[in-house]
């Protein structure tokens, strides 16, 4: 039904397949005349038929298709094409101007479809309120006839210029042997005029109580879902707003220091390695990692994140993000379509044209739906014709009529894509990536989540939380010696101890007779001082006394510390306990969970008093320790024997096969992370109350997919009766076409209403 122009948009001539070797691709496909849920699926059928297509996803809000395969432009466009639509390619290669393309394109047809219902409703609208005010819509005399003549012209015209697409597109389908709603458009109105025509011209074949005409029933039909259109699409444009938005995050300008010079040039002659300096204030081009520098960078509109994060030497920088304070010189690393931003981008569009399997569901009863209410139609006006009261024939004529046009399945195939659209759009902002409509879908639905404790419970790197002095002075002493120490160590826990000393601005000193003991710590002489570092064991061997210091010790270990002794030169000087710490706010978070009746489960590697210290500590009940990585998918086959839908979040790597193998797997990571496509759903940022509101948008969506479907099958099922005649018998009623056609165009902006009401969605405060 949509007649769009074509802009910077062209037929793809080449219909030849892609040669063997080639890499599988995702195309996007512009569709003109689809004009209702029965659509979608003859759509995707016939290019699912094409040679080399993997997959097609239409998404009807934005009437385009998603075809991944190998098959060539070319040869989608000719299986859409034979199925009796249009289909264009865009030859634009940024987001940024193929969504332009977009809105100009809807802009000149929101233009258009104003223009034709203007034009409709002011012929409708003076013939409505004639007959509402009692003036005679029947044929008697040929004074009359003339009248209604000029009329039945008229509203030919309107036909013509207002209701073209609809004829036209009710004969394409024809022609391919399919019907849709412009099918129900096309007869319902043209039955109306024609009657009304055989009225006028031949009024002695018609009894006296029917010659009644239905001009302003066709005029008002047309104009009143012209509007509806328009409305519809006004609308539809705001679900588009956060694509908007990121798209809008993406620089057109980078300042790249070549030989020496500072020169400003477009974002798309960036190259790898480059060095890119970025002012305060300026947004950070590319991804790259930092060289010189130091700033604080706000990346909230890629994570959700508002606290800006720090950036030194050797940091990541993420494309998009803005640069609060310092200069900093980076080096690019990803450029164009590799950046972290452009992949974010790609995938929501991705996830926004996907379909959950309700959405599915709707599409197939869309596509039965038409030809069921073309029968109905049919019967009813033959039950008026035998059984109705005198004129039958007009009774026929209007129950038909109004049947056709009430049940045209428009809000039925709006009902999801428009939801998820925004859903996901929303999920985005938030720092939530979904993959696909089932992962949004299933979300919702999840009854267990298992969280993996490195990394998503705690921060995943170990610091020094707790020095307990003995013999020495001060805690400075104490971890100035031991960084010292370490520094030559390869143990992990060795790292935490130098770092810590850094953080505190700690010089380290050079070691002498540096010395490791295998499973106990070491020992070496620093600044003249003879030092022992490591656990019980040591300690007992080289005989220093710590009595009196064993139970502070099991009382870090108890809280998920790990206690190592420090003596110096024969004597103990300190107690340092270093642990993973847990996140600030993943307490807060499990228990977000835990309201929604999600049964939270942990798993780690660590053994199992550290895990029992951790899990005590976030409140989670269920835990299991010193579990290996492959056994991981396991635990969630285990409890999906439970009949448990369950979540995995983990760092998308290591925790693949469970991440795989889980209902929904959770991918923890940052805006410069590329396994985004190692889970169903990635958090950006690395809270775990991302995880909560991937969880609440879920449902929120999934919830208003159902309202919307509720509303179109309930307005079409309760509407189809009441159109046929069902209030006639009891009550004398019978539905206008006039009314029918309002309340059809309305219907689906009802819809669109309803599904961008979730923009205003915000999740449990944390």
């Amino acid at each position: 039904m949509e007649q769009k122009p074509d802009k910077h948009c062209d037929h793809v001539p080449d219909d030849k397949p892609e040669p063997e070797g080639n890499k599988a691709m995702t195309q996007e496909l512009l569709i003109e005349g689809a004009s209702c849920g029965s659509c979608v699926a003859k759509i995707e059928g016939a290019l699912k038929q094409v040679v080399g297509v993997d997959n097609a996803e239409m998404n009807f809000a934005q009437r385009s298709v998603s075809v991944s395969g190998y098959a060539s432009a070319g040869a989608l466009v000719k299986a859409v094409e034979g199925a009796g639509y249009n289909a264009k390619i865009s030859q634009n290669e940024s987001d940024e101007e193929v969504l332009e393309e977009k809105e100009q394109a809807d802009q000149v047809y929101y233009r258009r479809l104003m223009r034709e219902m203007t034009i409709a409703l002011s012929l409708g609208i003076p013939l409505m309120i004639y007959g509402v005010l009692g003036g005679a819509m029947t044929v008697t005399t040929n004074t009359e006839r003339v009248a209604w003549l000029a009329v039945g012209l008229a509203t030919l015209g309107v036909m013509v210029f207002s209701g073209k697409h609809f004829f036209v597109g009710a004969w394409k389908s024809l022609l391919n042997h399919n019907a849709n709603m412009d099918t129900l458009i096309a007869l319902g109105t043209g039955t109306a005029w024609f009657y009304s025509m055989v009225v006028v011209f031949f009024p002695s074949v018609i009894p006296d109580m029917a010659r009644h005409v239905y001009f302003e029933a066709t005029a008002m039909i047309i104009g009143l879902i012209d509007l509806g259109l328009a409305l519809e699409l006004k609308a539809r444009g705001k679900t588009s707003e956060a694509i908007k938005r990121l798209i809008g995050l993406q620089v057109k300008t980078a300042r790249v220091i070549r030989d020496g010079e500072e020169i400003d040039i477009g974002i798309e002659q960036v190259l790898l390695n480059d060095r890119v300096r970025v002012r305060p204030g300026e947004k950070i081009p590319v991804d790259g990692v930092v060289l010189e520098g130091h700033t604080a960078v706000d990346e909230s509109m890629l994570t959700g994140e508002p606290m800006p994060v720090e950036k030194i030497k050797d940091d990541q920088v993420v494309g998009g993000t803005i640069n609060k304070s310092g200069s900093v010189v980076f080096k690019a690393t990803r450029i164009g379509k590799d950046t972290a931003l452009a992949q974010i981008i790609a995938m929501v569009k991705r996830a926004q044209n996907s379909k959950p399997p309700i959405g599915r569901l709707a599409d197939v009863i869309a596509g039965y739906f038409v030809p069921v209410v073309m029968i109905i139609a049919v019967t009813s006006a033959l039950v008026w014709l035998n059984f109705g009261p005198a004129p039958a024939v007009a009774y026929a004529i209007v129950s038909a009529t109004t049947v056709l046009i009430i049940a045209c399945p428009c809000a039925l195939g709006l009902a999801t894509p428009m939801s998820v659209m925004v859903g996901v759009g929303k999920a985005a902002e938030a720092g939530v990536l979904i993959r696909n409509g089932e992962a949004l879908q299933t979300s919702s639905k999840i009854t267990a989540m298992i969280l993996d404790k490195t990394g998503t419970i705690t921060l995943g790197s170990p610091k020094v939380t707790k020095i307990h002095l003995a013999n020495a002075t001060d805690e400075d002493t104490v971890l100035q010696m031991a960084a010292s120490l370490e520094a030559g160590s390869e143990h992990p826990l060795a790292l935490s101890i130098v770092e810590s000393a850094k953080e505190r601005k700690l010089n380290l000193e050079p070691v002498e007779s540096f010395n490791a003991i295998a499973g106990h710590g070491v020992e070496g002489m620093v600044a003249g001082k003879q030092l022992l570092f490591g656990n019980e064991k040591l300690m007992r061997e080289k005989g220093i006394e710590i009595a009196s210091y064993i139970d502070p010790a099991q009382a870090m270990a108890e809280e998920a510390q790990t206690p190592m002794y420090l003596a110096a030169d024969g004597n103990l000087a300190a107690l340092i306990a270093v642990a993973d710490p847990i996140k600030e706010d993943s307490i807060s978070a499990i228990q977000r969970l835990q309201r929604n009746n999600i049964r939270v489960v942990m798993l780690t590697g660590d053994n199992r008093a550290t895990a029992k210290a951790v899990a005590e500590k976030v409140g989670i009940k269920e835990f299991f320790a010193e579990v290996l990585p492959e056994d991981k998918a396991k635990k969630v086959a285990e409890l999906q024997m439970q009949n448990e839908i369950v979540g995995m979040t983990g760092d998308g790597i290591n925790d693949a096969p469970a991440l795989a193998l889980a209902n929904v797997g959770f991918a923890i990571g940052t805006g410069t992370d590329v396994a985004i496509e190692s889970a169903d759903i990635t958090l950006m940022r690395g809270s775990l109350h991302g995880l909560a509101d991937a969880i609440a948008v879920s449902k929120a969506t999934l919830r208003n997919i159902k309202q919307n479907l509720f509303g179109a099958f309930i307005y079409n099922a309760a509407g189809v009766p009441f159109a046929a005649g069902l209030l006639y018998p009891f009550f004398g009623l019978l539905l206008s076409p006039v009314i029918a056609g309002a309340a059809m165009a309305f219907s689906s902006l009802t819809v669109v209403t309803n599904a961008n009401r979730l923009r205003l969605f915000k999740a449990e405060e944390h």
